[in-house]
C-alpha cells in the first residue's frame, strides 16, 4: 500500500516533517498532519461548492502538498473530479472519507485545500490567524448575507445559553 498520495506529498516515513497541526474526518478513520501554516485562506462561495458541501459557502485554508501527509485511512479516500462528473483521482478533485463521507480536502493540481474546521485548535477552539480567511471568492453567486448581528446561542435556540 502506498505511504502517501504522490511524490509531491510527505510520506508517513518522512522523518523530518514536523507536524503543526492535526485534521481528522467525523469518525476519524481518516487523520492527517500539516507541517506548515496555511499560505492563503479563503471562503468560496462558488455554485459547486454550495452543492457538494450542502452549505452556502466553503472555508479552505491552502497548503502546499508537500506539507501535507496522510497518517491514517489512506485507503478509505475517495475522490470526485466534479467538472468530470466522474468518482476519479481527477485533478483538481474533491476528497472524502469512504466511511463517514466527510469532505476532507480539496486536492489541487498543485496545493492541498484543507477545511479548517476538521483541524483540532482545541476546546474551546483556537484558531490561528493564518487560517482566517483573507476573501471571500465567487461572492457575485453567494445565497446569503452575513448577519453579524444576530444573536448567538450556546446549543439550540432557547434550549441554551446566549453567548
Amino acid at each position: 500500500m502506498p505511504k502517501s498520495l504522490g511524490p509531491e506529498y510527505a510520506s508517513i516515513d518522512d522523518v523530518e516533517f514536523i507536524p503543526k497541526y492535526k485534521a481528522t474526518c467525523f469518525c476519524g478513520a481518516v487523520r492527517y498532519e500539516v507541517g506548515a501554516d496555511p499560505v492563503d485562506a479563503k471562503i468560496c462561495h462558488c455554485l459547486a461548492c454550495q452543492k457538494l458541501h450542502g452549505a452556502p459557502m466553503q472555508w479552505a485554508a491552502i497548503f502546499h502538498k508537500r506539507h501535507v501527509r496522510i497518517t491514517a485511512g489512506l485507503d478509505r479516500l475517495v475522490f470526485y473530479c466534479s467538472e468530470r462528473d466522474r468518482p476519479e483521482r481527477i485533478l483538481p478533485c474533491k476528497v472524502s472519507c469512504g466511511r463517514c463521507g466527510t469532505l476532507i480536502a480539496d486536492e489541487g493540481r498543485r496545493m492541498w485545500l484543507a477545511f479548517p474546521s476538521l483541524f483540532d485548535f482545541g476546546h474551546p477552539a483556537h484558531v490561528p490567524d493564518s487560517f482566517k480567511p483573507t476573501c471571500h471568492i465567487f461572492y457575485g453567486t453567494r445565497v446569503i448575507e452575513s448577519w453579524a448581528g444576530l444573536p448567538k446561542w450556546s446549543g439550540h435556540k432557547n434550549h441554551s445559553s446566549l453567548l
